[in-house]
């Protein structure tokens, strides 16, 4: 129920005026009004943002946490059933601010924002806890990033490639394959025996979807190296602004530890949509598109708290891969532009290019890895130096190219070069690939190995090719995994395979 002040029964009024006069103004109050998840209460002066508040009901105490600090009242965000609730309840301070668990024990589990388990696999036996919030590292604390995060899908990791401590937003409309990368991402950790934890954060997702995430998980063997916070739709809106910062104390258990860890936050606009509708009826003055003036603080302070430690800290690492949903396109948008400038560069997704069959959709104009490069594997590094100038220069061509029909042959040279690479780079989901096959597959294509080879057939060409290096060249493409480095004598075994494989589907085509 919503009950406004004018309308309190002279019973509460007595009580308030009560409680003025005493001690416990400080560290009591009393419940004025309470309605849609929001609490309105009186006193508890004493009362810091985000403190927690246990609230008496008839059916036992409900926790809520503190987001609008007034002078006379606060107004608190309950993690209970409001029904539980009645104007003139007690509620009491706590001194403390909330807290998941966190540890080893959660691995492998799927988990509400508040710990709580969602598989049906019994109580977790977690040994230690962590708060929600805390101060990201500072400068001292860190170190630069300098170490690969294979994502296993070779346009990112030769054009925009990660490293481990680095944001790297995932951005585009709906339905364009942006939790696809990120899902394929955590797959890699596992198939690359990495040692990475991830932790995937569902935010306002459909359950539906969440389930079939997990189940894919489970089959890849990767749910055994991940941690699972979801929220659907249907949840109160303080479970989704709680996810990613429960996400974050989870995935900094293993950072503050020494191990690597992968968050995923898929995705933030719904995180931002929560926020927004907690701080509207907390009555907090809206600003640009209804959010309220901290919104930027709001994805700031949880993206911060990614980092690579430096070695007195233990050398850990927290990577993260927050999503945000554009709406036609437009990058320019309010949260949007917000977390570009938080982050360390973006992954753009675009949907035509989703649509003409290029999967994953990544525009190579729009995309940037801002500090990957310096963590990029070597050999992957030397042979795709290139490869962002001449997909760039070939999508600028081919869209010159239709108004002309005389073109040179450097021209023609170029495009037909830039639409195997554009085949070349297409990916199916599922199937992250690892830094041997990247160099082989991407040395024959930027090194005019497969010219020769039918557009048509160059994915057939690419499987066969990664066939015959299995059967012959196993030692090579296991050095080259191991080292990260190309040598003179591999590059010659890899160029020789390919033209080999070039020359027979020639033959085929002839």
């Amino acid at each position: 129920m919503d009950i406004s002040v004018q309308q309190l029964s002279s019973e509460l009024r007595g009580a308030i005026e009560q409680l003025k006069t005493g001690p416990d103004v400080q560290k009591v109050g009393l419940v004025t009004r309470v309605g849609d998840g929001i609490a309105w209460i009186y006193g508890l002066r004493d009362c810091g943002f985000g403190e927690m508040v246990e609230i008496d009901g008839p059916g036992g105490s409900v926790s809520a946490f503190a987001l609008q600090l007034l002078e006379d009242e606060i107004g608190v965000v309950l993690l209970g059933d409001e029904r539980r609730i009645t104007a003139g309840a007690k509620v009491r301070l706590t001194g403390q601010i909330l807290e998941v668990p966190v540890g080893p024990e959660l691995v492998g589990r799927v988990v509400d924002p508040l710990g709580r388990p969602l598989d049906g696999r019994g109580p977790l036996q977690a040994a230690s806890t962590s708060p929600i919030e805390r101060a990201a590292p500072d400068v001292i604390s860190r170190q630069s990033v300098n170490t690969p995060l294979a994502t296993g899908i070779m346009a990112i990791d030769a054009m925009i490639p990660i490293g481990r401590g680095q944001r790297e937003l995932i951005i585009g409309d709906r339905q364009t394959g942006k939790t696809a990368i990120a899902i394929d991402t955590i797959i890699n950790q596992q198939r690359q025996n990495s040692g990475v934890i991830s932790i995937y954060v569902a935010i306002g997702q459909k359950m539906s979807k969440v389930a079939r995430i997990v189940d894919r998980l489970r089959q890849e063997g990767a749910l055994e190296h991940t941690i699972v916070v979801a929220t659907s739709a249907a949840d109160p809106a303080s479970l989704q602004y709680l996810a990613p910062y429960s996400g974050t104390a989870m995935g900094e258990y293993f950072r503050d530890n020494g191990k690597d860890a992968l968050i995923v936050y898929d995705d933030l606009s719904k995180h931002a949509w929560a926020y927004r509708q907690m701080s509207l009826l907390l009555r907090r003055p809206p600003g640009r598109e209804a959010y309220p003036g901290d919104v930027f603080y709001l994805h700031s302070r949880l993206l911060e708290r990614s980092a690579k430690l430096s070695e007195a800290g233990g050398g850990g690492s927290l990577t993260a891969l927050p999503v945000i949903e554009t709406q036609g396109g437009d990058v320019s948008a309010y949260i949007p532009t917000n977390v570009i400038s938080i982050t360390d560069g973006q992954i753009y997704l675009e949907t035509d290019l989703f649509y003409q069959g290029i999967r994953p959709a990544i525009s190579v104009g729009l995309s940037v890895s801002r500090v990957g490069g310096a963590a990029q594997q070597p050999a992957v590094k030397k042979i795709a130096g290139a490869l962002r100038l001449d997909l760039a220069q070939f999508r600028e061509l081919a869209a010159f190219a239709q108004f002309s029909t005389d073109l040179d042959a450097e021209t023609k040279k170029r495009i037909e070069r830039g639409r195997r690479l554009t085949e070349v780079l297409k990916q199916a989901q599922y199937s992250p690939m690892g830094t041997a096959e990247q160099v082989a597959v991407l040395l024959a294509a930027t090194s005019g190995a497969f010219d020769s080879v039918p557009v048509e057939q160059m994915k057939d060409a690419q499987e066969a090719l990664l066939g015959r290096l299995h059967a012959q060249h196993a030692k090579v493409l296991a050095e080259i995994d191991q080292s990260g480095r190309l040598s003179d004598q591999q590059r010659q075994d890899l160029l020789s395979a390919g033209r080999q494989v070039a020359q027979e589907f020639s033959q085929e085509r002839s």
